[in-house]
């Protein structure tokens, strides 16, 4: 088999309007009870998918709604003790620089939903609740939107650095490496508390000395004119010296009136170490952009393929 984006779930670029990012926990009370509820949920959570492509389905665009949902490390020992498990799926564990730190925390399942329509997101997350509730606790559950123009809440344009959408699949999909798990993905999620007033206070040509770009235009500023620090410098993992790529969003959150504001990062990736490398890297550097962030949450996903799903579904996968 090669990879097939058609067989992928959705591991794309495509921030979306409204975007919603949950992490649940098993109760761990009855584990043969809490399987066959998850294997009800792998089948019912694609057609719920499908039922809301169709109700929001728009003449000129259809539907916008995507969904990803993923398995930790520990939730697969709990769901699947006997079963295969892809290569480089792993419990995240705190990783550490000389100055800062990315924490790992708890998590069993992972949504990551977005839409043009507020009302899709909501639904699907309602209807996935409708199956899951009674077996999980919700660890986290974080609203995004869709800044100006698609920025980063902190004022540039995201991603410039991600693949562009018709080369993601070799970036993002798991290939022949590790056929039982073709077309899966390891998706990294991690949730930035920002100090936007320190962030404002500076001035323009120092926030594009830290970020490696001019705010407006986007353009990549030469070397001697950034920070040594600066993100797209740290960020930056080579392998033999080639540039290592992963799919990435920044998506905005904020509950202004409590002056919260922050940043949740999803990286999908072919390669859990590829994303390692780059958070690595931005510790070892001790990237700009942590010098003014708290890091809140951080955990490692995989993201099944729509047939590992059905097979999941249907009791196949042991």
């Amino acid at each position: 088999m090669a990879i097939n984006p058609n067989r992928a779930q959705d591991v794309w670029k495509d921030a979306g309007e409204h975007v919603q990012f949950t992490v649940l926990k098993f109760n761990r009370q009855d584990p043969e009870h809490e399987r066959e509820v998850f294997q009800e949920f792998a089948d019912r959570s694609q057609a719920i998918i499908r039922s809301l492509r169709i109700r929001d389905a728009k003449p000129e665009t259809g539907s916008q709604l995507k969904v990803s949902i993923g398995i930790s490390n520990a939730a697969w020992d709990y769901l699947f003790p006997n079963a295969p498990k892809p290569q480089e799926l792993t419990t995240y564990t705190t990783l550490k620089g000389p100055k800062y730190v990315m924490p790992a925390t708890d998590g069993d399942l992972f949504f990551h939903i977005r839409a043009s329509d507020e009302a899709v997101v909501y639904e699907a997350q309602t209807q996935f609740r409708r199956v899951l509730g009674e077996v999980t606790t919700v660890l986290d559950e974080t609203k995004g939107f869709r800044y100006f123009e698609g920025r980063a809440i902190i004022g540039f344009i995201d991603g410039t650095e991600a693949p562009a959408i018709e080369d993601s699949a070799d970036y993002a999909l798991v290939g022949d490496e590790d056929p039982t798990f073709e077309n899966g993905s390891y998706a990294f999620a991690q949730k930035w508390l920002h100090n936007m007033p320190v962030w404002n206070h500076l001035k323009t040509e120092d926030q594009e000395k830290a970020v490696g770009r001019e705010k407006f235009s986007d353009y990549e500023l030469a070397d001697e004119d950034k920070f040594k620090n600066a993100h797209n410098v740290a960020s930056k993992y080579d392998i033999d010296g080639v540039e290592q790529k992963i799919v990435r969003m920044n998506v905005p959150y904020s509950a202004p009136a409590a002056g919260e504001t922050g940043t949740y990062f999803i990286g999908y990736s072919r390669y859990w170490s590829v994303t390692k490398g780059m958070l690595q890297n931005m510790l070892d550097q001790s990237d700009y952009l942590l010098t003014f962030s708290e890091l809140l949450t951080g955990q490692l996903f995989f993201i099944p393929s729509r047939d590992l799903l059905a097979e999941m579904a249907d009791g196949e996968f042991k």
